[in-house]
């Protein structure tokens, strides 16, 4: 009867380091279980271990790839594409996407209702690449947030593209599955287009010189709370890239009402925004 109760008890341990295991080889499953922050931005994604999971493990829930249009498929990479073979964005982002929108029944992360943003950035011709990169978008438009005929239909993924920006296609067409990341600097005089930005962004030593070290200049702050103040008008999120990775930054940008936090650093964001316990409402 003991030796029973000793096999019965090492086959569940058994069972439960299996189940552990396999939870830990599936990213579909436990990037279910994180906590979306809707202000984490991770910058340059692709260049993480596991694209996309390691971002969604820790809750980003806006992120961006690079991407090279090469002998018709979109490389993802940050300077040189011709070594990156199996590196796509449909192999890194779209199919997994989909795949991990299925098996959660519709959404991204469980009880998160909001799209998650992923951004484009075109590294090569911004038309030619747009051109080739729209039936591969109409092959997962069933997720993907799309605009027509003057509205805007929101899905669990929208897709907004920077870089090489090809305006002049967005611009004409009355239904599409995609956005621009306008230049926070244009949002004074380019307001008319409501519906072909959703994202203002600007490189932070662009508008601000402050390293998080004292107080943050007032002419400073005034500035960025100025270009905030317009963009959030016109229903736009707003981002600076390359901005110092450090905790007082991060604070007094989402203080003045930055939407999203820029980073390279996953885990240390993560923390920062769980900690503060606070996840502003604008980036919604």
């Amino acid at each position: 009867m003991i030796l029973k109760m000793q096999a019965a008890i090492f086959k569940l341990q058994l069972l439960k380091t299996a189940l552990f295991v396999l939870m830990l080889s599936d990213p579909l499953i436990v990037s279910c279980q994180s906590t979306p922050l809707p202000n984490a931005f991770a910058h340059n994604d692709y260049s993480h271990k596991r694209p996309l999971f390691d971002a969604l493990d820790n809750g980003y829930t806006n992120l961006e790839a690079d991407i090279f249009l090469k002998d018709n498929e979109f490389v993802v990479a940050h300077i040189n594409p011709y070594f990156k073979q199996g590196r796509t964005l449909e192999l890194l982002y779209l199919k997994p996407l989909m795949e991990l929108i299925i098996k959660n029944k519709g959404q991204v992360y469980h009880g998160y209702d909001s799209p998650v943003t992923l951004l484009v950035d075109i590294k090569t011709d911004a038309e030619a690449t747009y051109r080739a990169l729209k039936p591969l978008l109409e092959k997962y438009k069933s997720i993907l947030t799309r605009y027509e005929d003057g509205k805007v239909y929101p899905r669990q993924v929208t897709i907004v593209l920077s870089g090489n920006k090809p305006f002049k296609s967005i611009t004409a067409e009355n239904r599409r599955l995609a956005f621009i990341d306008q230049d926070l600097r244009s949002t004074y005089r380019d307001t008319s287009n409501t519906n072909v930005y959703t994202m203002a962004s600007c490189k932070y030593s662009r508008l601000l010189r402050w390293n998080g070290e004292g107080v943050i200049p007032a002419d400073e702050k005034q500035l960025l709370l100025n270009y905030v103040t317009v963009a959030h008008k016109y229903g736009k999120r707003v981002r600076l890239w390359a901005s110092p990775e450090n905790l007082m930054v991060w604070q007094e940008l989402l203080d003045c009402g930055v939407d999203l936090i820029n980073t390279d650093k996953l885990a240390m964001l993560k923390n920062f925004l769980l900690s503060t316990r606070t996840l502003y409402a604008k980036a919604n």
